[in-house]
């Protein structure tokens, strides 16, 4: 048997385990915030991209030699320089060489680099690549100690922690990363104007924010594209954040048969393809109505969306629809943050360009030591050799006259007092060399190298001189590079209107929905291929309703929680006559536990019509159609509010004059014009419309209408049933007890479940396992006094269908005489507020 091995002790940390890992995970994040995902101020790159270019220099990669193959100078990056995988650098290689992500493409590929559709790069092994002219500049000075180098990860190599940018990089290419607590998203500038504002802020150290803003318009995204609001512009240029506005540039052509929306330009960041899908799928799902086709006609000439519509819709709204709904228009967030003395800060564009002239500063002015260095000695070289032309014959013997070159040296160093230097360029200047011309170029050399010293020497001492310097230089650089505004900006925001029911398909569907709150919309097609089958529904869930609606109708949704809904027709999924269809939950947040009461059909809100709903403890409420009118279909509003154990258990609509009648559980009625009813906002819980027993509830109302109500149906909670006249039951007062419908059996009780009031030439629709139709006057006529009827010969398996009503579009006729809350004594007013 294996003995166990003990651990060393030695080796245990004893320690707080919140310590470890704040310790480790600190450590974590500054590795990930100083060499992965944020840019450095100074050059603009992060670690990946600098080694890429610095690989690609070092490798003699450069941009007027032959293309080489990405994969080798993927394999030397992570080789030497950057030890994570080959798909991360190659990622970060083609990134910096497209020109719809860079506005100064850093790398030149040849082959497949990808599209502004997202398609992929090529494989590393099918590309070749070489350094941008832009980003050689970069690296041209790295070697005149100007930037600090340190180890690779191995200890093999040195490597630059930063390159010698002559220009602002970061704001001419923007950037984009997140890192741990830290994220980054700078947008692209212009090359021209971001060069303009270095040279102002040379020339002006102590010039404001609004000189600079003056300079830089903006963003200038190499997609082009078109940026809305100044004063949100210059607040993220101010400040390092902000939120700017991006549409695409689109032209609406009218032709004879049809227009033509075309779009041009899109979005930073945004992929082509999606929003062509986009817009099909807005087009399938008849959210919008009017587009016949869309094509993408992009070719190497530019980018070209073409959106057919037809001649009779409106193409402004279609467009107004699809900034709204699509990313033809998006916004930018300015998130300005990089590494300055390596620490992770948010910058303004003003000191971004200062952190960038600060370093080009420290740039030239080391340049300028490293060269006035180099040309001091080899001027020193050159005094030398002139001086020894003119003692040749005897430095020529002191050199016959030596054993080797190291006794020649010391021999011409203790005689003529030369330096260690010198007197090496002595002994191996060659014979050909000491001919009139050759001493002639020496002179000359040493005359040129004086001068450039003396220049040299004035930028090292002088900071003005300095300065011009780095001034000259960007201007070289200006007119090396044509990089013109791509971008336009407009002062203003324009507001996006839009008339959603005027792109919405006029034509009808079969709504349904149920208990349980499953919804949908069937097309009449569908519906009438099946018609004589019953509608799918979940298990023990019951239908609450069905009916033809056009498209362009508002359904008002009654939940017993005392919540409506408003959504358009339009906004519905479409299914088929079997499917259950989407839970209310699927277009907003919906307690699942929540039952639907009634629903209603609107055409228009502007009209005379009132909500009228109860509660189980006997609380009503009165409130005007207009309030259901929301902005957002995507939540649940207010409509009743409810005492906490309290259910709303049915909703109808009424019209001026006309009455309600509710009954109870164990029998009793109440009827009275509905203008006893106060009209109150959402806030309040209504007041008392019946006076109950202990042990009743509200279980059903139903609205009386002059010249359409001669009955009142009654059904049991055992499915009995009785109609008795409207005209036998009494008109009292809100809040009274009421009077029975039907004679108490104290040995077999039955509930009232639901009344409705009709008329003769009304039908009833009953579920079961299938629909079945009474009608009315296969309901015995029963006085009050009288028990109910079983002749229809039904059970408790069968449950009536309520309406889905209409809303009628009526006009105020008069005011209610007491519709105040004076006029009602149990009413608290305060309850409004």
């Amino acid at each position: 048997m294996a003995k166990l091995k003990l651990l060393d002790n030695t080796k245990i940390i004893k320690d707080n385990i919140e310590e470890i890992m704040a310790d480790r995970f600190g450590r974590y994040s500054k590795y990930i915030i100083q060499e992965r995902a944020l840019p450095d101020a100074r050059d603009g790159l992060k670690p990946v991209q600098r080694r890429i270019l610095y690989a690609m220099y070092h490798e003699g990669n450069l941009a007027d030699k032959g293309y080489r193959k990405s994969a080798k100078t993927v394999g030397i990056v992570i080789g030497n320089y950057h030890p994570h995988g080959d798909t991360s650098v190659y990622e970060a290689m083609v990134r910096m060489s497209q020109s719809w992500k860079m506005n100064v493409p850093l790398v030149t590929m040849h082959g497949n680099n990808g599209s502004i559709d997202d398609d992929p790069a090529a494989a590393m092994r099918y590309t070749e690549a070489r350094l941008a002219k832009v980003s050689q500049t970069m690296l041209e000075e790295i070697k005149e100690d100007t930037v600090s180098y340190a180890p690779n990860f191995d200890d093999t190599e040195l490597e630059p922690t930063v390159l010698a940018a002559k220009f602002p990089l970061l704001l001419v290419n923007g950037a984009t990363g997140i890192a741990a607590g830290y994220a980054t998203n700078i947008p692209p500038h212009n090359f021209e104007e971001v060069i303009n504002a270095t040279i102002y802020r040379l020339t002006n150290p102590t010039c404001s924010d609004d000189d600079i803003l003056d300079i830089i318009k903006g963003p200038d995204f190499p997609t082009s594209a078109i940026v809305q609001g100044e004063k949100e512009i210059q607040k993220a240029l101010k400040t390092g954040r902000g939120r700017v506005l991006i549409k695409s540039k689109v032209d609406i052509i009218e032709n004879k048969s049809i227009n033509q929306i075309i779009v041009t330009e899109i979005p930073y960041e945004t992929i082509k393809v999606n929003i062509v899908k986009k817009i099909i799928d807005l087009s399938l799902s008849k959210k919008i109505d009017g587009i016949t086709e869309v094509r993408d006609e992009s070719d190497r000439n530019g980018l070209k969306i073409v959106i057919d519509v037809k001649k009779d819709a409106d193409a402004q709204n279609i467009l107004n629809f699809l900034y709204k709904n699509t990313e033809l228009q998006t916004y930018y967030n300015y998130n300005m943050v990089a590494i300055v003395n390596k620490r992770p800060q948010v910058l303004s564009v003003v000191e971004l360009l200062d952190a960038f002239i600060e370093f080009r500063c420290e740039v030239v002015l080391k340049r300028s030591v490293y060269n006035y260095n180099l040309k001091e000695a080899r001027c020193h070289i050159l005094e030398g050799l002139i001086r020894a032309v003119s003692i040749l014959d005897e430095i020529i013997t002191l050199i016959r006259s030596s054993n080797n070159k190291s006794e020649s040296k010391q021999k011409i160093i203790d005689a003529f007092d030369f330096s260690e230097l010198q007197a090496e360029a002595i002994v191996t200047l060659q014979l050909y060399r000491l001919s009139n011309t050759d001493i002639k170029s020496l002179r000359e050399e040493f005359a040129k190298l004086v001068n450039e010293m003396a220049e040299l020497k004035a930028i090292i001492d002088s900071k003005s001189v300095l300065v011009n310097t780095i001034i000259k230089e960007l201007r070289v650089l200006l007119n090396s590079f044509d990089y013109k505004r791509r971008t336009r900006i407009e002062k203003d925001v324009e507001e996006i209107v839009v008339d959603k029911l005027s792109m919405v398909s006029d034509e009808d569907f079969m709504v349904t929905i149920s208990e349980d709150a499953y919804i949908k919309k069937v097309g009449l097609r569908s519906y009438n291929a099946v018609s004589n089958q019953m509608t799918g529904l979940k298990d023990n869930d019951k239908l609450v309703a069905y009916k033809e609606v056009n498209n362009k109708d508002y359904l008002v949704i009654i939940l017993n929680s005392g919540k409506h809904v408003t959504m358009p027709v339009y906004e519905l999924n479409e299914f088929k006559w079997k499917d259950l269809g989407s839970h209310l939950s699927s277009y907003m947040k919906v307690d699942p536990s929540e039952k639907v009461v009634s629903i209603f059909n609107i055409k228009s809100f502007d009209t005379c019509a009132y909500i009228v709903s109860a509660t189980k403890s006997g609380y009503i409420k009165k409130t005007a159609i207009k309030d259901t009118e929301v902005n957002r279909s995507n939540k649940t509003y207010l409509l009743h509010k409810l005492k906490k154990g309290d259910e709303l258990i049915y909703a109808q609509v009424f019209y001026q004059f006309e009455e309600v009648l509710m009954a109870t559980k164990i029998g009793f009625a109440l009827r009275y014009p509905i203008k006893q009813i106060p009209l109150t906002n959402a806030k309040g819980q209504g007041v008392k419309a019946i006076k109950l027993d202990k042990d009743d509830e509200i279980v059903s109302l139903t609205r009386i209408s002059e010249n359409e109500s001669d009955y009142l149906l009654v059904f049991t909670n055992e499915m009995l049933t009785k109609r008795i006249k409207l005209a036998d039951i009494k008109i009292g007062k809100r809040g009274n007890k009421g009077e029975l419908l039907a004679k108490k059996v104290k040995s077999k009780p039955n509930f009232i479940n639901y009344i409705r009031a009709c008329n003769l030439y009304q039908e009833l629709v009953l579920i079961s396992k299938d629909e079945s139709i009474i009608s009315i006057k296969d309901i015995a006529i029963m006085n009050k006094q009288s028990t109910y009827s079983n002749n229809l010969k039904l059970d408790s398996s069968y449950y009536l269908l309520r309406e889905l009503e209409g809303v009628l579009i009526k006009d105020l006729i008069e005011e209610d005489e007491d519709n105040s809350a004076e006029a009602h004594e149990d009413f608290d007013a305060l309850k409004l507020f």
